[in-house]
This record gives structure tokens, C-alpha cells and sequence, in this order.
């Protein structure tokens, strides 16, 4: 494999490019004419424009992305992760363009694509689910059957979906109608299917994920677990690795479950298959993700591994060079998204420029971006501008280590998660690794950032009034020393 095309945009684009680099491999970069100036087009060896800035008529136009690639003579196709990585038509399109697709194949997209087809498969190596339906939704009365064994509260999500999209948390028969037709029209309007299944709503769970990676030649194995529990809207804000919560025999039944699900659909390439466990620390399967995670820095940390070369080596067909006895487990990482969101409003996305962009640096410390000063941040896509990673040799050092490089990460000009990740690291829940999904909604409120800014504030009026008084001292003594007979007269008057 001499040339690689990235079919994404951003921070993961350039992450992938920055691998294949160092790999000897060439890299075509895909752009919308939105991103023409961003870094990663100017990173790549060659780069093609697909379109306009709306994904739908760019990002999302897969024979337009394999177009380019036969154009440029490109070996394989790197989707990273959001549009088409885990879009099975696409990649078996790319299959039978001749070119090498770096995931896995498109029967086990289509498999884990579907949530129920996903429990149905991996149910056959006994791995732990949530009470619920194993096929969709027909009807309102058998939604009604199904809660009389459950019982509220119960959870209707999206089959084809993920992201919060198409899901809706039912806590009496009254609402269970109309969640019920809310949570299949948004499904239907955000994915194309409006197949809806009922799980038990498990109150306070944690959401903890097992990295596993296969070969084509049968190996599999799991880089252990990220603990994913901090969310605004079911989308991850803060993730890291290992979890504070596991004890070594349930990561090793977690991580064992988790190739299960994978030997399930015969999978290849690197994966993602997440878990709910609760108070108790059972835990029950919830989905696999097909492709990279946007948090995988933080796996990279522990292990030692470069997630996107192993990828590109087992789409050559090569064999993984470790087993799961030689894997171990080095200090902890903590991973914050930097996104463009206000959250003092809701976490609502804010647009605008990129006035100051200035990263932080040091021993430990990770930045995985794609934008620089002075630019636009657009309304298009994913707010998401950059990912905040520190590495320590235990789980303290590491919060310690990314307070830090948040406190010098400088962004201005747009609002971003930055104080809101400063605050949660200061949380006794957080600290004492005791929290769940359920973090953002206890313990914050837009008030919480108030404290941090009138510290700021305080701070800055201190600087101030201390450059203030220095700049005094410094003209008092020009003056002194401007006029020789003044300042002698002034210095035996001072002495008196």
C-alpha cells in the first residue's frame, strides 16, 4: 500500500495522514470547498475538492470519494470515523472498485449497523444484555406487552442510529405513545429507518467500552477499556483509560465478551463494543461501533500502540505482531473535547473566528487538532475542534497533568468546553472516580463556571494593578535618574 486517500476532514484526517507518513505512505486528501485552506488539505501529498461545504453534497458522496481515488491511483481508502465509515454500501463499493477499504468488511458493518442484529448475533456467545425486545417495534400494544415484564423506566432507541438520535426515555404508559412516535420519526428523518426497539432503562449507568482489534487470520484481542461516562445530550465530553471503577476480573470478562462480539460477525480491523454497567458492576452489552473512535488517543496512551497503523497493517493483509498476554496496561490517560459550544447555554454550538489559537505543551500532554489562528470555525459539521489529551503514571497525575494544559490552552473568539472540562476535573465525584452518565445533569449548572471566572477576573485585576505599580517604579526611576541634581536632592530628603 503506497497511497492512502482520507475520506474525512479536520483533526482525524490529519491524524491518519501524520501515521500513514511515517509508514512511507502517501496521502490524498478529499475536501469540500468549505475547507479548502484547512490544515489537512495542506498536509496531504495531493488533494481533490468533492464539492460544496454541505457533507451531503461533499463528505457524503461516496462515488465522487472513490472517483478521486482512481483518479489518484490511491491503494486504500481510510474513512476515520462519522460519514461513511460505517456505511456498509460504501464500503463494499470500495471493495469493488479494486481498492483496499481500511475496515472491516462491509457484511460486518451491515451487522453491527443494526442494534438488534447486533444483540442477536452476539447473544449466541452468552453475552450479557439488557432486558428488552430482540426485534422491532411493531405497534404500541406490543410496546405495552413488553413493559408489563420490564417494567418503567424503559428506553426506545433507534436500530439504525446512535448519537441520542431516535432515543427517548419513557417513565409511565402515559407518555409511552407519543415517545414512542417522537423517537421513530426522528429515527426516520436521521437515518432512513424508522425501526425502533425497547431496552430496560438502567437509572445510573456507566458507559465503559472495550477497544478490541482482529486480524484476518482469526487473532483477536481487546487494549482493555475506556470509561466514556461523562455526556452532554449522549454524546461523550470526557473519556479516559482504564476505568477508575473495573476490578482486573471484570475488565478480562468485559474484554473477553467484547471479542465475542466481534468473532460474532467475523470482524477485522479495529472496533469498538461498548457496555452499560451499573451500580453493582454488571454490565450489558449496547453496541459495536465499526470504525475508529474519536477517542482512541487515550488507548494509544496505555498501550503504547499507534491505532491507525495497526489498521493499515491488517487491511495489508498482515497478521497483528501481539497477543493478549503481551498487552499490558501503562498509567492512566484522560482525553477532553474541545468543542465549539457554549456551556453556560446548553452546550449549543458558537461559530465564529479563531481570533487566538495558541495550544498547550510539556511532557504528557497530546493535542489532536485541525484548525490554526485566525480561522473560521463553520456551521457545517461537528463542533468538535480539538482533543485535549494528558498521559500520567497513575489517574492523579494525569487530571493533574490536563488541568494544567487546559489552563494553558489560550482560545478566543469562539465559546468552547475548555472551563467546563477545568471545572469537572475539580468534582469530589470526579476526583473520586465515583460518577455516571448521569455526571452533567447532578453536579452541573452554568453558575458552576461563574466561580472559575471570578477567580480569573480577581487574578487578572491583580496582574493588572501589579503591572500597574511596576510601571510606576520604572518612570519614578527614569525621571531620578533623567535629572542628577533633582535625584540627589531627593534621595537626602528620603533619608531623613
Amino acid at each position: 500500500m503506497k497511497k492512502i486517500l482520507v475520506a474525512n476532514r479536520g483533526e482525524i484526517a490529519l491524524r491518519i495522514m501524520r501515521s500513514a507518513r511515517e509508514m512511507g505512505i502517501q496521502t490524498v486528501a478529499v475536501y469540500s470547498e468549505a475547507d479548502r485552506t484547512m490544515p489537512f488539505v495542506q498536509y496531504a501529498d495531493e488533494a481533490v475538492c468533492i464539492g460544496p461545504a454541505p457533507s451531503n453534497q461533499s463528505y457524503l458522496l461516496g462515488e465522487k470519494i472513490i472517483a478521486a481515488a482512481i483518479e489518484k491511483g490511491a491503494d486504500g481508502i481510510h474513512p476515520g470515523y462519522g460519514f461513511l465509515s460505517e456505511n456498509a454500501r460504501f464500503a463494499q463499493q470500495v471493495t469493488d472498485a479494486g481498492i483496499t477499504f481500511i475496515g472491516p468488511s462491509a457484511a460486518s458493518i451491515e451487522v453491527m449497523g443494526s442494534k438488534l442484529a447486533a444483540k442477536q448475533a452476539a447473544q449466541k456467545f452468552g453475552v450479557p444484555m439488557v432486558p428488552g425486545t430482540e426485534t422491532p417495534l411493531r405497534s404500541v400494544e406490543e410496546a405495552r406487552e413488553v413493559v408489563k415484564k420490564t417494567g418503567f423506566p424503559i428506553l426506545i432507541k433507534a436500530s439504525a442510529g446512535g448519537g441520542g438520535k431516535g432515543m427517548r426515555v419513557v417513565n409511565n404508559a402515559e407518555e409511552l405513545d407519543e415517545q414512542i412516535r417522537m423517537a421513530k420519526s426522528e429515527a426516520l428523518s436521521a437515518f432512513g429507518d424508522d425501526a425502533v426497539f425497547i431496552e430496560k432503562y438502567v437509572g445510573s449507568p456507566r458507559h465503559i467500552e472495550i477497544q478490541i482489534l482482529g486480524d484476518r487470520h482469526g487473532n483477536c484481542v481487546y487494549l482493555f477499556e475506556r470509561e466514556c461516562s461523562i455526556q452532554r445530550r449522549h454524546q461523550k465530553l470526557i473519556e479516559e483509560a482504564p476505568s477508575s471503577c473495573l476490578t482486573p476480573a471484570i475488565r478480562a470478562a468485559m474484554g473477553q465478551c467484547a471479542v465475542d462480539v466481534a468473532r460474532a460477525c467475523d470482524y477485522y480491523g479495529a472496533g469498538t463494543v461498548e457496555f452499560l454497567v451499573d451500580e453493582q458492576l454488571n454490565f450489558y452489552f449496547l453496541e459495536m461501533n465499526t470504525r475508529l473512535q474519536v477517542e482512541h488517543p487515550v488507548t494509544e496512551l496505555i498501550t503504547g500502540l499507534d491505532l491507525v497503523k495497526e489498521q493499515i497493517k491488517v487491511a495489508r493483509g498482515e497478521k497483528l505482531s501481539f497477543t493478549q498476554d503481551s498487552l499490558k496496561i501503562n498509567g492512566h490517560a484522560i482525553e477532553l473535547r474541545i468543542c465549539a459550544e457554549d456551556p453556560a447555554n446548553n452546550f449549543l454550538p458558537d461559530t465564529g473566528k479563531l481570533e487566538t489559537y495558541i495550544r498547550p505543551q510539556g511532557y504528557g500532554v497530546r493535542v489532536d487538532d485541525g484548525y490554526e489562528q485566525r480561522m473560521d470555525i463553520p456551521i457545517y459539521y461537528d463542533p468538535m475542534i480539538a482533543k485535549l489529551i494528558a498521559w500520567g503514571s497513575n489517574r492523579e497525575e494525569a487530571r493533574l497533568r490536563l488541568i494544567r494544559a487546559i489552563g494553558e490552552y489560550q482560545v478566543k473568539g469562539i465559546k468552547t468546553t475548555l472551563p467546563f472540562g477545568h471545572w469537572a476535573l475539580q468534582q469530589p465525584a470526579f476526583i473520586e472516580g465515583n460518577f455516571d452518565t448521569n455526571f452533567i445533569n447532578k453536579y452541573f449548572t452554568p453558575q458552576s463556571l461563574l466561580t472559575d471566572e471570578k477567580d480569573i477576573n480577581k487574578l487578572a485585576a491583580i496582574l493588572a494593578a501589579y503591572v500597574w505599580q511596576q510601571n510606576n517604579i520604572n518612570l519614578q526611576e527614569a525621571t531620578i535618574s533623567s535629572n542628577p541634581r533633582e535625584s540627589a536632592w531627593k534621595k537626602r530628603n528620603m533619608l531623613r
